[in-house]
């Protein structure tokens, strides 16, 4: 009887995708869910014929360049592959893939959460309520922002941000955008293209990040693009926490350039910035985009749907190629 593969699983995946990884292939697992090293990810994969990583596990040329030859495929809990270095792994001749199109709706259904939630003070006004310090209704508490009819600026027109647009539609926004290229995507016929950053950071009394993290986009919001958007705009970022300088959003937040912020993601996550937490205007979340049952079991069948592909000798169905 032919071995089945044997699989380094990095980070505990939920229990659907564990049994099925369980049922088909001899599995090296992490049931404490710990955040491995990379010494230990090194000494895990000694053995193993391929790896499915989570976004948390840092993959980059120093650890690619030293896993075990017999390591063929690499296939990621994620959409984004920052985390990977792509260049190091197709060297190495290691296969990559990664989870597209499942986790669109519901990660544009935080952003609009997020959206919602930092312009109408959600977390303030929730917070005093359970304290117990809200005595009376008042006109002049928890004065938020008017979110219908105003001006969503999108930063990343891909398969999220249209659907981000989409969603704000419904609330009569007009939506503005800036992508690689302009989009023609289905009921989003009316929305602006803008053909760089600058000129959406103008009009964008809303913004929403839904764009990769590249190096180009590395601290894309920082102090000089905060300066360039109407007083008083929301920023949301529910794709990689470094796209938005922490401290530069800090800053703008305190002094009221920026009236609130919804974040599903932040830098060095876990660790939230502790200034944050001196902020009423900042709706924060655990990096929770794309955690509903439904979704992060169809990222982990996404992850095993590449793995059989791959041992049974035929293409990925979903690629990681640049």
């Amino acid at each position: 009887m032919t071995p089945k593969p044997r699989i380094l699983v990095t980070r505990l995946l939920p229990a659907a995708v564990m049994e099925r990884l369980n049922r088909d292939y001899d599995v090296i697992d992490n049931a404490d869910d710990a955040q491995l090293s990379q010494e230990e990810i090194l000494q895990r994969a000694e053995a193993a014929d391929g790896i499915l990583c989570g976004p948390t596990n840092l993959f980059d040329r120093a650890l690619i360049e030293k896993l075990p030859d017999t390591v063929k495929v690499l296939t990621t809990f994620s959409v984004g592959y920052d985390h990977l270095d792509v260049s190091a792994a197709q060297e190495k001749g290691i296969a990559l893939g990664n989870t597209p199109d499942v986790l669109t709706d519901a990660t544009a259904d935080i952003a609009l959460l997020c959206l919602l939630g930092a312009a109408r003070m959600a977390h303030s006004s929730a917070m005093t309520l359970r304290n117990g310090e809200w005595t009376q209704w008042s006109s002049t508490q928890f004065l938020g922002v008017h979110v219908t009819g105003k001006k969503l600026g999108i930063l990343g027109m891909g398969r999220i941000g249209q659907a981000v647009a989409r969603r704000a539609k419904g609330f009569d926004m007009e939506i503005h955008y800036h992508n690689r290229r302009p989009v023609n995507a289905r009921g989003l016929e009316d929305a602006i293209y803008h053909d760089s950053a600058d000129s959406l950071f103008k009009v964008s009394e809303f913004l929403s990040i839904n764009c990769g993290l590249t190096k180009e986009t590395r601290y894309a919001v920082n102090d000089e693009t905060i300066a360039l958007m109407p007083d008083g705009a929301v920023i949301v970022n529910t794709a990689r926490g470094p796209i938005v300088e922490d401290a530069a959003l800090i800053r703008a937040l305190t002094s009221g350039k920026v009236a609130a912020a919804g974040l599903d993601v932040f830098e060095n996550e876990p660790v939230l910035n502790p200034d944050y937490l001196q902020l009423d205007n900042l709706f924060v979340l655990p990096h929770i985009g794309s955690a509903t049952v439904e979704t992060r079991d169809a990222m982990g069948f996404k992850c095993l749907d590449n793995l059989d592909a791959f041992f049974k000798g035929e293409p990925i169905p979903n690629p990681i190629t640049a």
